[in-house]
């Protein structure tokens, strides 16, 4: 089968479409999938510039959202039969194969059905991005109905996912933007203000729009200096969270107003192996897809590029300001 493989750590060329076997049902409970899509994240650039999380030599096949048709499956599989839509967040660090390719194979159990409302593009562009602002909103940020969410990069992976789930929760949300067209973008998700932020400070616009409160709950997708610079907007007794590190910061602010700190890493289920993490995580792919196929939620896939072209992928998701999705069609 066809493959895009890791030969090293380093920039886009490190990735080439080889010829590789084609895995096999080596479980039970496996099930082998027909790819037609697979998402491309930020995490899939930082495993290829810095090397992948497991001991295994290269090279290694990258991506961990992938959407296609079920081919077989193994002697106790009972959720899928040959003909299955599916989509899933598996593999693509190192250890299982990713889905950068033809084929894979995955457990029955980190699958989910696939929403009939999305194509295969759509599909394996949203796992990964729905997980992170699912438990940066809700789990760590124990997001409420009623109250005020700042989401920075509103207009991003994560962030356009995160607007509107915030908005299924019944908050208000405030988010920031880099133009025009991402603002209008933001605002047909649902987002109640929008901050241009190269043309003013967020946070003067954030302290303005919540009378000098802040925000209940900030959630930074961006990294360090817009997480130092969010502590003044989250209100007394709020939470922060971030998908990144933060860096070192003078944490006096943040100590005085009693805020809430969170770290939100959708990888550490897969990384250390925590089934039942995993099993949450496959949950929220069913609710998901059960608001798409109601017409509730949406993803925006921003552009779509033959396999062949996975370095070009990397090199837009590294340029950054992407508006929605980047997804490889297989």
């Amino acid at each position: 089968m066809k493959a895009i493989l890791m030969t090293a750590a380093g920039g886009p060329e490190v990735l080439s479409l080889r010829d590789i076997d084609e895995p096999q049902i080596a479980s039970p409970t496996d099930i082998r999938v027909k790819l037609h899509a697979a998402g491309v994240n930020p995490i899939d650039t930082k495993v290829r510039r810095r090397g992948v999380f497991f001991p295994n030599p290269l090279p290694a096949v990258l991506g961990c959202d992938g959407a296609g048709e079920v081919v077989a499956v193994g002697a106790a599989v009972d959720r899928f039969k040959p003909g299955d839509k599916v989509w899933f967040c598996h593999g693509g660090l190192g250890r299982e194969q990713g889905n950068y390719a033809d084929y894979t194979v995955v457990d029955q159990r980190w699958a989910s059905s696939m929403p009939t409302a999305l194509s295969f593009a759509e599909a394996a562009a949203s796992p990964l991005v729905l997980i992170t602002a699912w438990g940066a909103l809700f789990d760590r940020g124990g997001l409420q109905a009623g109250q005020t969410v700042l989401i920075h990069a509103g207009a991003g992976g994560v962030g356009h996912i995160a607007i509107q789930l915030a908005k299924l929760k019944g908050a208000r949300v405030i988010t920031t933007v880099s133009s025009e067209q991402k603002a209008e973008f933001v605002k047909t998700l649902g987002a109640d203000e929008v901050i241009d932020y190269r043309i003013k400070s967020f946070a003067d616009s954030v302290n303005k729009l919540t009378d000098g409160k802040g925000c209940d709950l900030v959630f930074d997708t961006v990294g360090p200096s817009v997480f130092e610079q969010s502590i003044p907007v989250t209100a007394h007794f709020g939470r922060l969270v971030t998908i990144l590190d933060p860096g070192e910061l003078n944490w006096a602010e943040a100590r005085m107003r009693n805020l809430l700190i969170g770290f939100e890493l959708m990888l550490t289920p897969m990384l250390r192996d925590l089934h039942e993490a995993r099993d949450k995580h496959v949950a929220i792919l069913d609710q998901c897809a059960a608001w798409f196929d109601q017409g509730r939620l949406r993803v925006h896939v921003g552009e779509q590029l033959p396999l062949a072209d996975a370095s070009i992928a990397h090199e837009k998701i590294e340029e950054g300001h992407t508006q929605g999705k980047i997804v490889l069609t297989i």
